[in-house]
């Protein structure tokens, strides 16, 4: 059954990327948090290449995830991995941020491919032609693979900054916005990964920070 699933995330890619030789998938990992980064992932694939258990990040386990992870970085052509800041964040807006950092993985991308397959309905300007794909981490291989390969990367950075904020328990929850995190967050404020343009409902008028 996976198997099946893993050829069937060509058959939709295939046609997507009708005329193209190289085509790369783009998808991110982050865009919900209330703190950290946003992620994004390029990766260009074998074309037909099957990934067994391959499929959209968010439906695979955390371990599963970690398995496919150096999977896909052998068997890839070109992939590249990017963050926005929280600062590019909290200045540009998120969905502007996280466009940046679609931008900056597919920039990565040796050789560059002749098209991008976006997950989502808004894509970056690359450069390229690119098609937005609704769904796509569960309909195209290549973005199913930026997909493993984002959310892999930035839980791995969120489990890094828990041991620098171990008070937060990012480790748990990766900046979402959990009853334990919000809990947290009142009992010792923001920290510098926090997203401020997140947490408004959290600040008084005059930028003070409310405490419940």
């Amino acid at each position: 059954m996976a198997e099946k699933a893993a050829v069937d995330l060509w058959t939709f890619e295939t046609a997507a990327a009708e005329g193209y030789s190289l085509v790369c998938g783009v998808d991110e990992a982050g865009r919900g948090p209330l703190a950290g980064p946003v992620c994004a992932a390029a990766v260009v694939l074998p074309c037909g290449l099957v990934i067994d258990g391959l499929n959209d990040s968010k439906k695979l386990t955390a371990k599963r995830r970690e398995a496919l992870f150096p999977v896909i970085i052998e068997k890839a052509i070109s992939y590249g991995i990017a963050y926005a800041s929280v600062e590019e964040i909290d200045t540009l807006d998120i969905l502007r941020a996280t466009l940046l950092a679609m931008s900056r993985a597919v920039a990565q991308l040796t050789p560059q491919p002749a098209l991008a397959l976006i997950d989502g309905n808004r894509a970056p300007a690359l450069g390229m032609p690119a098609r937005t794909v609704i769904g796509g981490d569960g309909k195209c291989a290549s973005i199913a693979a930026a997909s493993v390969l984002a959310k892999v990367s930035r839980d791995r950075l969120m489990t890094e900054l828990d041991a620098k904020y171990p008070e937060y328990g990012f480790a748990v929850h990766k900046g979402y916005g959990t009853k334990a995190h919000e809990a947290a967050l009142q009992q010792y404020g923001p920290c510098e990964i926090h997203r401020r343009s997140f947490l408004k409902k959290y600040f008084a008028e005059d930028g003070t920070w409310i405490r419940k």
